[in-house]
């Protein structure tokens, strides 16, 4: 363990991020480039090796907080490497994108700063490849299985790599033309360098995982054929059904989904067009949506030379203090400031977010093109809006960030498989993540469709990176002990379990 008394004699001290100005000059990570390792072994020197480690709950992974903390702190960056991949097998991911749940459930956070355990994870992640310890794992001998995974975001990359390592033959279905789902074209570059999902699929083709991009299982390829061809079959399409803003104005041009418009932007970075094809240079842009998406369309249009950003959130502003509601050790809902927020402060002098507020309507110009936003302050019982408060803001360019209501529907996958949807309008699946059909019904309440099984977002719905991987993980064993009898792998999660919550 680390020195019982490291967090009395050490202060909190996180990485600091590159200055604003600096970063809004490039679309490198806003970390890049920054030291770490000095700074995070004595910080990790502030873990106490508590007798409960709360952070454990607060990670759906269950990583080994204080065992890769105490490692850190003595430099073993071997051993600390070891304990983060027993748990994640994607660091490098979670360090730059997960909110950090682990902080907030940190024993710390009771009556002080908790530890900095995603600075922690980041340069631990980084080392492991630094250092050379991220070699290929291909298995000893193959079982002579075969595996579709159907989508190559988080949840579908983790149970594809699982379920190589164990010996199975796993191709990976990806409809758009690069892998990598949301973490290549919904994250900006900022938030992640695109260069660590690179050399992570190349370590997963080393180890035996076959990748087949541009392939949108359900339209061009029929997916009863795909069942068919392989003993089972892994569903980890997301939850990608946006969801809409049904107001007066709402055809008008220059109003953009979020997550079409964060395609276009990491287009460019990836190398597809010299220009976005949708821009905010010059435009007053307003974005409809608080969560972590609209935090991405603001770092990207500032990045982009937008003449003035506004962003709009229908929720209360949230305190800078837990509520007695919302106790230790669950992830509580207080004034948060993302980098994005940081850097719009620094360049305007005050925070983007306008809260409590909902669009009412668009106003166009004679050219059909949003010229101005209508909205009103909302009620905080009901979110009702009140018409008193109405007033116009200019935007030339709007964004939807609102969030999604679960995987898209009627698509021909859905359709050819007899997927249905639960309550929460995700794909129905059971205890053993198979998933739920029509026929599977007829049969037996819970019954799963035969070696069909469902992971991450599409049947959680929306979540963090987090829950993904450790839904994929879980969805990996899940598919094991259906092929071989039984399974070494480990499931962390059960598809019923949710985030600590009070």
């Amino acid at each position: 363990m680390t020195d019982p008394y490291g967090f009395l004699k050490t202060s909190r001290r996180p990485v600091p991020a590159r200055p604003v100005q600096e970063r809004l000059s490039d679309w490198n990570e806003v970390y890049a480039g920054q030291a770490r390792l000095p700074l995070v072994s004595a910080q990790a020197g502030r873990c106490m090796d508590c007798g409960i480690p709360f952070c454990h709950s607060g990670c759906p992974l269950g990583n080994l907080i204080p065992e890769w903390n105490a490692y850190a702190r003595k430099g073993d960056w071997w051993a600390a490497a070891e304990r983060l991949h027993a748990t994640n097998n994607f660091p490098e991911f979670t360090g730059r994108l997960c909110p950090a749940p682990c902080e907030d459930a940190c024993v710390l956070t009771i009556n002080a700063d908790p530890v900095t355990i995603k600075n922690v994870e980041q340069a631990i992640a980084d080392q492991i490849w630094a250092r050379g310890y991220a070699t290929p794992q291909p298995p000893g001998r193959l079982s002579g299985k075969t595996v579709a995974v159907i989508g190559s975001g988080p949840a579908g990359l983790a149970a594809a790599q699982q379920l190589t390592r164990v010996g199975h033959t796993v191709a990976v279905y990806e409809r758009a033309d690069r892998i990598g789902g949301l973490l290549r074209y919904g994250i900006p570059a900022f938030k992640l360098e695109k260069r660590h999902l690179d050399r992570r699929i190349e370590q997963m083709r080393a180890e035996g995982t076959k990748f087949r991009t541009g392939v949108d299982v359900g339209s061009d390829l029929d997916a009863t054929e795909l069942v068919e061809r392989h003993d089972a079959v892994v569903i980890a399409v997301g939850a990608t059904g946006q969801r809409e803003l049904p107001v007066l104005g709402r055809e008008l041009h220059g109003i953009h989904q979020a997550m079409d418009y964060l395609t276009l932007a990491n287009r460019v970075a990836e190398g597809d067009h010299d220009v976005p094809v949708v821009t905010a240079e010059g435009k007053n842009v307003v974005i409809v949506g608080g969560g972590d998406t609209g935090s991405d369309c603001l770092g990207t249009v500032l990045r982009q030379g937008a003449a003035s950003v506004v962003q709009l959130d229908i929720n209360p502003e949230p305190g800078d203090i837990r509520r007695d509601t919302e106790p230790w050790p669950v992830y509580p809902k207080v004034y948060r400031i993302s980098h994005a927020h940081e850097e719009a402060r620094g360049r305007e002098g005050t925070d983007p977010r306008v809260f409590s507020s909902a669009t009412l309507s668009f106003e166009g110009d004679r050219s059909g093109r949003v010229r101005a936003l209508r909205l009103a302050e909302v009620e905080p019982e009901g979110r009702r809006p009140r018409l008193e408060t109405e007033r116009v803001i200019p935007a030339n360019l709007v964004l939807l960030a609102l969030g999604f209501f679960g995987p898209e529907q009627g698509t021909g996958l859905m359709r050819q498989l007899g997927l249905t949807l639960d309550d929460r309008g995700n794909f129905a699946r059971n205890a053993a993540f198979a998933a739920e059909t029509a026929k599977s019904a007829e049969r037996a309440a819970g019954a799963g469709t035969v070696g069909v099984f469902i992971a991450g977002d599409a049947g959680r719905g929306q979540s963090l990176v987090v829950w993904a991987i450790a839904e994929g993980r879980s969805a990996a064993a899940a598919t094991d002990r259906y092929l071989s009898g039984s399974t070494a792998l480990p499931a962390p999660i059960a598809p019923q379990d949710r985030p600590l919550v009070a």
